[in-house]
């Protein structure tokens, strides 16, 4: 075994949305620390899981942001601690974890 291995996920906000649907399909929750999606691979949170937590928390956009913002953290310091040299900005990570959330404003008002 090598002696580089992947750090331990901290004990932030567990990522346990959104929840499976269908639900005998995989749930796109992320592996960590890498934040992929384990459904379909693609960086999380995935098109279908941001479509999913929309759903989920129609009623309770204050929770989603604070749900997005607490992963976007533990994302950030797990993504850094991967691979600190050449890894997603802050402002990217912050536009993949937060930005699409339920305060998204147009440009144009």
């Amino acid at each position: 075994m090598s002696g580089a291995m992947l750090p331990v996920p901290r004990l932030g906000p567990h990522p346990d949305r959104p929840r499976a649907y269908p639900p005998d399909r995989p749930p796109h929750l992320p592996i960590r620390p890498m934040w992929l999606c384990r459904a379909c691979g693609a960086p999380w949170p995935c098109a279908q899981a941001r479509l999913l937590l929309k759903a989920e928390y129609a009623d309770h956009p204050i929770d989603l942001a604070v749900y997005l913002s607490g992963l976007y953290h533990e994302a950030t310091h797990d993504l850094f601690r991967l691979n600190p040299h050449d890894g997603p900005t802050p402002r990217d990570l912050f536009e993949r974890f937060v930005a699409w959330g339920p305060y998204r404003r147009s440009v144009v008002e």
